[in-house]
């Protein structure tokens, strides 16, 4: 009996280390699992977001554009409709609020009418779906502009002269109208933005977003010749042949057409 115990030692110590062994693997499994698992609450995952911008004041045309340009969808509040040449007059949320990117959130506006007709159709809603808006934190406050510093003035023989400025460099308008907005001098005037819209649709077929890029433009240079905007009757000229193009080959523009020939008899009065 003894000798046959004897005879099995070797193998129940080879049985034991085996077991031994694969229990510290089984272990040494499970700590490397356990610290695989972050401790605590999971890494917060980043928020897309989007500044509402300030159109306050803005011409509706303009406005429209800038939301869209920012991601945002818009619609129009109260009793005044979504025509190009009215003005807006309140915002919500207010300039500068941060909110989530839930898609396309909904700002919406209220216009006031200005001294200009309101022609064509009016746009209450934008041209896509909104979303809702969920705002983050309070609006982001708009830094105010610096008070210039008083200097000393300087001895009249030492005073430097003015630099003349360039008559080229401003596009002076062709007509003045109260209260509207200067042209901005960084963007093309009326007449080559008309003459590239004429070439685009000629390049595009015809779908939704190529619809509302076209109707844009067209509202953006009709609105501007009303304003009183550098060679507005030659931007419209340019702008009617834009609408013949969009007709033969979108099998749109007729309405678009008729706009603009009644803000180029406009403008061509005025101008005299």
């Amino acid at each position: 009996m003894a000798l046959r115990i004897a005879t099995r030692l070797p193998r129940l110590a080879v049985l034991g280390a085996v077991l031994l062994l694969a229990s510290a693997t089984l272990a040494v499994g499970a700590a490397q699992r356990m610290a695989a698992i972050p401790q605590g609450a999971p890494a917060p995952v980043p928020v897309a977001t989007v500044v509402v911008p300030d159109v306050t004041g803005q011409a509706f045309v303009f406005a429209k554009g800038t939301l869209e340009d920012t991601g945002l969808a818009w619609k129009v509040v109260g009793g005044v409709h979504g025509y190009a040449v009215n003005k807006v007059a309140r915002q919500s949320p207010a300039a500068g609020m941060k909110l989530k990117d839930t898609g396309a959130p909904t700002i919406t506006v209220t216009l006031e009418r200005t001294a200009y007709a309101e022609t064509g159709e009016p746009e209450d809603v934008s041209p896509y779906f909104g979303t809702s808006v969920q705002p983050i934190g309070l609006p982001k406050p708009v830094p105010a502009a610096p008070q210039a510093a008083v200097a000393p003035e300087p001895a009249p023989a030492v005073k430097p002269k003015p630099k003349p400025t360039p008559a080229a460099a401003k596009r002076a308008p062709d007509f003045v109208v109260a209260n509207a907005p200067v042209e901005p001098q960084k963007e093309m005037p009326l007449p080559q933005r008309a003459k590239l819209l004429s070439a685009w649709i000629a390049a595009h077929s015809k779908s939704t977003a190529n619809v509302r890029h076209y109707l844009y433009q067209h509202s953006w240079i009709v609105t501007g010749a009303q304003f009183g905007w550098w060679h507005g009757a030659e931007a419209l000229r340019e702008l009617i042949a834009a609408d013949h193009a969009a007709q033969q080959r979108w099998g749109i523009g007729r309405k678009s057409e008729l706009v603009a020939r009644a803000a180029l008899t406009e403008v061509e009065a005025r101008s005299k």
